[in-house]
């Protein structure tokens, strides 16, 4: 039986295959929806507004800093940075939870989901 969650995951797994071109860590990006949680069924907190810098500052914050633990530090922009880039500036739809996958991936948190 299928679930909403696990709809909006299959969703995100194709997302990254077609917009970064590899194959997701399919445990890690559930675990990622599912610590989301209501926030991936509303559409205007679904998806991230790269050209926000006051969105930006609240994934730092809120997602690198308290929920990653990393230190605020050049760092943390500059691997968002390079995430943004990864999933494509020009892609208007970034979703929070590929955005939160990626950032894990590239500080190498995953443990943080274990």
């Amino acid at each position: 039986m299928s679930t909403k969650t696990d709809e909006k995951v299959g969703k995100y797994i194709q997302d990254i295959k077609e917009k970064v071109g590899e194959e997701p860590d399919v445990a890690l990006i559930r675990k990622i929806t599912e610590s989301l949680g209501p926030v991936v069924f509303r559409s205007d907190a679904e998806t991230v507004s790269s050209s926000s810098e006051d969105e930006l500052e609240t994934v730092k914050q809120n997602f690198l800093i308290k929920k990653l633990g990393l230190p605020n530090d050049s760092n943390l922009d500059v691997g968002l940075n390079a995430m943004l880039e990864k999933y494509g500036k020009s892609n208007r739809n970034k979703y929070r939870a590929i955005l939160y996958y990626l950032l894990t991936k590239h500080f190498k948190k995953e443990s943080v989901f274990a």
